[in-house]
């Protein structure tokens, strides 16, 4: 519980795309998220549309007319993290996750597939030293399957398959600046 502010959730996360009837066609017809906002920016800035992914949050996009290109490896993970790709640069979005049924990843990961889509597989992540058992045990904690947008925006469907926040859920010290090799 946050002591300090009422934070009801994500209101919406803001990415940037390059075609944003691609982005429509990807989100609202591949994925089945409802296009519930468009804004016409003004001055010819572009556009900013807002998608409904579930529990009263947006997913939203703004294209830029004069937006530099995305930078992989940089700006979003070069590939999928089941084939040996996660580093993305400081203040870039990783990857954005949404909350899917335990019981549905499997299913949802072949509609993907189904539906052409280049998707990882079935990552059962749990506390051990690669963070990935290669079956479901007690000790995993989520299981996601990765795939990219047209941008080449990294998604994640994740399952939690426990409640998370547990004794032993937070042991490690966080890492500062100076413990940077870069």
């Amino acid at each position: 519980m946050n002591s300090e502010f009422e934070l009801r959730g994500v209101n919406h996360v803001a990415l940037v795309c390059s075609d944003m009837k691609q982005t429509v066609d990807f989100y609202s017809g591949v994925l089945g998220m409802p296009l519930i906002k468009t804004i016409e920016l003004p001055m010819g800035w572009g556009q900013h549309f807002f998608f409904d992914c579930g529990g009263g949050n947006a997913l939203a996009f703004f294209w830029f007319p004069d937006a530099p290109d995305g930078v992989p490896g940089v700006s979003a993970p070069k590939n999928l993290p089941d084939r040996g790709e996660l580093l993305s640069a400081v203040g870039s979005m990783n990857h954005i996750a949404f909350d899917v049924p335990p019981e549905k990843i499997e299913e949802y990961r072949d509609r993907l597939v189904a539906k052409g889509i280049d998707v990882g597989v079935l990552l059962n992540h749990d506390d051990s030293e690669f963070g990935v058992a290669s079956e479901l045990h007690d000790g995993v904690f989520v299981r996601s399957i990765y795939f990219k947008d047209p941008d080449g925006v990294l998604v994640e469907f994740a399952a939690w398959t426990r409640q998370v926040g547990q004794p032993g859920d937070v042991r490690h010290e966080p890492k500062t600046a100076a413990d940077r090799t870069v």
